[in-house]
């Protein structure tokens, strides 16, 4: 699904696709522990927003009441890399009360969109092999399992597999 479709049908259930910013890393660690993520920590994702790869960090930003009193949450965020014509998505959560509402979707769409621009060819991913629902989100984006790292994770020990996405295939 291209990016502007994506953005289009969260943004009209108040929901916006916008550049991480240092404000956003409070919340930002706290969907990372709802989630069970690895942890990077406020440091790690400090150190990435600071480092030339900035424009691969995304939040999905909420939008609740009036034009006078607004308020924003962080339903979640994406972080990514392009090195060498490739594309590897670091971290990607969406907190819990806000999952199937295709916000993963266009998180994940808005750091593929970026990367084509790029001329990045392939895009890369590891998920816990026991995380069925992560992997049948990222199959539904098109990425395959392609291998298998033993014991990547290691809180708790599990292994991750590897899942890539050809970016000149559409899912």
């Amino acid at each position: 699904m291209p990016v502007t479709e994506s953005v289009l049908n969260v943004t009209s259930q108040g929901v916006s696709i916008s550049p991480m910013n240092e404000h956003d890393l409070l919340e930002v660690v706290e969907i990372e522990q709802q989630s069970g993520l690895s942890r990077w920590g406020w440091n790690a994702y400090h150190a990435e927003l600071r480092s030339e790869h900035r424009n691969l960090m995304w939040v999905a930003r909420l939008t609740n009441g009036t034009s006078f009193e607004q308020t924003e949450q962080i339903a979640g965020y994406v972080v990514a890399r392009m090195t060498a014509g490739e594309l590897h998505i670091n971290n990607l959560a969406v907190r819990e009360s806000h999952r199937q509402q295709g916000i993963g979707t266009a998180l994940v769409s808005q750091v593929l969109d970026e990367a084509r621009q790029g001329d990045t060819q392939v895009a890369f991913l590891e998920v816990r092999a026991g995380n069925a629902a992560a992997q049948a989100f990222y199959e539904s984006c098109g990425f395959r399992v392609v291998g298998r790292r033993r014991n990547y994770y290691p809180e708790p020990r599990e292994d991750a597999l590897i899942m890539r996405l050809d970016m000149s295939e559409k899912p």
